[in-house]
């Protein structure tokens, strides 16, 4: 059975910063593109960041380049999200995600697999 356990979130104040990580019980988690995303209360889940199976391609929505940073170690099964200059508008649960291709992908439709979430919230 997949699973995906996220960690890392927090209580944070406006321009810290918090490493999130995303432990897949996943037997070809090597071959998978990884995906966080993040959604807050009344709010649609909205792409954050993703990568390729092997590292190689990362795509972000402008609201985070710069300064949000994912990562992967494929030895580990592990994604992680740097995240830096955090803001008040990050606030929110950051889910992981993967998916069955290799291809990253902003379209959390193309996702096949989900984890619980673990809260972000930042205050000004």
């Amino acid at each position: 059975q997949v699973q995906l356990v996220e960690s890392g979130g927090g209580l944070v104040q406006a321009g810290d910063s918090l490493r999130l990580s995303c432990a897949a019980s996943i037997r070809t988690f090597s071959m998978s593109a990884m995906g966080w995303f993040r959604q807050a209360p009344g709010t649609e889940r909205e792409f954050v960041a993703t990568i390729s199976w092997n590292g190689d391609n990362t795509m972000y929505p402008d609201s985070v380049k710069g300064r949000f940073t994912i990562s992967r170690h494929n030895a580990n099964n592990t994604v992680y999200l740097q995240m830096n200059s955090l803001k008040p508008e990050d606030t929110g649960v950051y889910i992981c995600a993967a998916r069955r291709g290799r291809t990253m992908s902003w379209f959390s439709g193309d996702y096949d697999y989900w984890g619980q979430g673990t809260q972000v919230t930042v205050s000004s």
